[in-house]
C-alpha cells in the first residue's frame, strides 16, 4: 500500500562539509535530530542538500545516515532524478533499498524533451519502485499541471507533486482544480509547495498540504505549520512574517544559499564549518554582515558558538 499519509513540514537537509569538503557525518547526524526534535513531518535530501554535487558513493553514505539516524521516527524524501531513465531508475531503486521512505524527482532537462517522453519517464521511473514519489515541478524542469494530472493517472505512486515552478501560487491553484476535476488515480495526488517555503499561507490556501522549506529554521516552519492546523490562521501569519527578510535571504541562486545556510547552522550550533562545494558564489563580507544582524534580531543564535 502506498503511503498517502505525508503532509505538513518536510525541510530539505543541508549537507555538512568540513574545509576540505567532505561530508560531515558528525553534523549531518546533528542535524537530522535537531529537526526531529523540533517537530518536523520529515526530513529530504535534494537539491538545497547538493545532491548533484555527491558522488555516487556519498549519495549512499549520506542517505544510509540519514535514515539510520531518523530511524523510522520521521519518513525520509530521496531526489533521485537524473538526466535519463535508466540512471534515474537506478537512484530510485538504489534509495528503495537503502531505505527511503519516499522518492522526488524532477524530469529530464538536459536536452528538452516533448511531454510524451517525460509521462513515459515518470511511468518507467514509477513501475521500477513501489515506494511514493514526488513530481518535482521547478522552472528549469517543469511538470505543467496538465501534464502532471497524467503521469499521475500512470501508477499509483507517482502520487504526490512539490510545486515550484515560479508564479508558484497560481500554478498551485491550477493543479489543484484539475487534481479536482480529475478522473482515475489522479485525483488523489497530493500537492506540496516549496521554494524555500516562501509562498506557504498562498499554497495552503489553494490546495497544499505541506512544505518542503530550507533547514535552517525547522521550529519556525513546524510551529506557524501547527497554529495553521489549529485554525489560528491570523497567528501562524504574524509570527511567520517576523522571518519574511531571512526567508528572502535564502532564496538567493547560485549557491549563494547553500552558503548562508550553513553559515547559520554554524552560528545555531548545529553544523562546525559553513562550506559548499563549488561551483558556488560566496557571500560577501556585507552580506555576512547582514546574516548577523538579522541573526541577533531574531535571536536565532546559540550564545555559546
Amino acid at each position: 500500500m502506498v503511503d498517502r499519509t505525508m503532509k505538513g513540514i518536510i525541510p530539505i537537509l543541508a549537507t555538512p562539509f568540513d574545509d576540505k569538503g567532505q561530508v560531515d557525518f558528525e553534523d549531518l547526524e546533528r542535524e537530522v535530530e535537531w529537526m526531529i526534535g523540533v517537530g518536523v513531518n520529515g526530513v529530504g535530501i535534494a537539491v538545497a542538500s547538493e545532491i548533484y554535487k555527491l558522488t555516487d558513493p556519498e549519495r549512499d553514505e549520506v542517505l544510509t545516515s540519514v535514515v539510520k539516524q531518523a530511524d523510522g521516527r520521521v519518513p525520509v524524501v530521496m531526489n533521485t532524478g537524473g538526466m535519463g531513465t535508466d540512471v534515474t531508475v537506478h537512484y530510485s531503486k538504489r534509495a528503495e533499498e537503502l531505505g527511503a521512505d519516499a522518492l522526488m524527482i524532477r524530469p529530464p532537462s538536459f536536452i528538452p524533451m516533448p511531454a510524451s517522453e517525460i509521462i513515459e519517464f515518470f511511468g518507467r521511473v514509477g513501475a521500477s519502485v513501489e515506494i511514493p514519489i514526488f513530481l518535482q515541478d521547478q522552472a528549469t524542469a517543469q511538470v505543467p499541471p496538465g501534464m502532471a494530472i497524467e503521469i499521475a493517472n500512470r501508477s499509483e505512486n507517482l502520487c504526490y507533486i512539490k510545486v515550484e515552478t515560479a508564479p508558484t501560487v497560481p500554478r498551485m491553484a491550477e493543479t489543484a482544480a484539475l487534481r479536482d476535476a480529475a478522473s482515475g488515480i489522479a485525483k488523489d495526488l497530493i500537492l506540496f509547495g516549496g521554494a524555500g517555503g516562501t509562498f506557504l499561507f498562498e499554497e495552503l490556501r489553494r490546495g497544499s498540504v505541506g512544505s518542503m522549506p530550507g533547514s535552517v529554521i525547522p521550529e519556525v516552519f513546524v510551529d506557524v505549520w501547527e497554529r495553521w492546523q489549529d485554525g489560528d490562521e491570523e497567528g501562524a501569519e504574524t509570527e511567520f512574517r517576523r522571518y519574511g527578510a531571512l526567508i528572502r535571504t535564502l532564496k538567493q541562486p547560485q549557491g549563494l544559499d547553500n552558503w548562508i545556510y550553513k553559515e547559520i547552522l554554524v552560528r545555531r550550533g548545529i553544523f562546525k564549518a559553513a562550506f559548499a562545494r563549488h561551483p558556488a558564489v560566496k557571500p560577501d563580507r556585507f552580506q555576512i554582515y547582514e546574516l548577523e544582524m538579522m541573526l541577533d534580531e531574531l535571536e536565532l543564535e546559540d550564545p555559546e558558538v
